[in-house]
């Protein structure tokens, strides 16, 4: 993926905060020197996975397969006091797709934040990990809705979907809806070991150096 690529994409999230009037941490917005003056900060939000994330899953195809998120807050998984929890910010473009996946340990929360319709499709799988055809039930605002599996569900701005750990799922924006800036509220993640990609993909973007970084990502050390 090409960093003018990756900037592009930055400004598109920053426009769509200021669209729905959302703001970041006052890091949401250091540029590589401003990491670099705040040493003790970077190292914190590092070792957290805070901050900016895009990728296109190895794709080349950002546009149809890729995401670009926000980390918020998060903890350090299996360390004694730390958040137990964490919350991102996923800037969905119309037919943008999310590659299936599941989660090893997390349990997460997907809410439609504003703008477009977010589309999700799930399955189950048995103890092997091998996807099933059967229903699969998921708590729509915290109601139970049963789906047939890979079925899209629509959550439109406001609704929300809980998704247990382990169960397939995959996501995009609905052509013709616009933009879908989505919430995730999770139990404490960690981006390096708890993605289980139902094909062989990578979790983070190569990068094409074509252009100064516009802000580091967090996971490529530059904070």
């Amino acid at each position: 993926m090409r960093r003018s690529e990756i900037n592009a994409a930055l400004r598109r999230a920053t426009q769509t905060l200021e669209r729905w009037h959302w703001s970041l941490p006052a890091w949401g917005y250091w540029t590589a020197a401003d990491f670099a003056a705040h040493p003790q900060e970077s190292a914190y939000l590092r070792a957290h996975q805070l901050g900016w994330d895009v990728t296109d899953f190895g794709s080349n195809r950002f546009a149809e397969c890729g995401l670009v998120l926000f980390c918020l807050r998060n903890g350090i998984v299996d360390i004694e006091d730390e958040r137990s929890y964490a919350e991102k910010l996923l800037f969905v473009e119309e037919g943008q797709v999310t590659p299936t996946h599941r989660h090893a340990a997390k349990m997460e929360d997907i809410i439609n934040r504003a703008g477009g319709d977010l589309v999700i499709e799930f399955a189950a799988t048995d103890a092997d990990g091998t996807v099933l055809k059967e229903d699969v039930t998921v708590p729509v605002d915290g109601l139970p809705q049963r789906l047939a599996a890979w079925e899209p569900l629509i959550l439109r701005p406001g609704q929300s979907v809980t998704i247990r750990t382990g169960l397939y799922h995959r996501f995009y924006g609905r052509k013709g809806g616009g933009p879908v800036l989505v919430g995730e509220v999770s139990q404490v993640n960690d981006d390096h070991s708890d993605n289980v990609f139902l094909e062989p993909i990578g979790r983070f973007a190569a990068i094409e150096e074509d252009e100064p970084p516009l802000r580091p990502l967090w996971n490529e050390g530059g904070c």
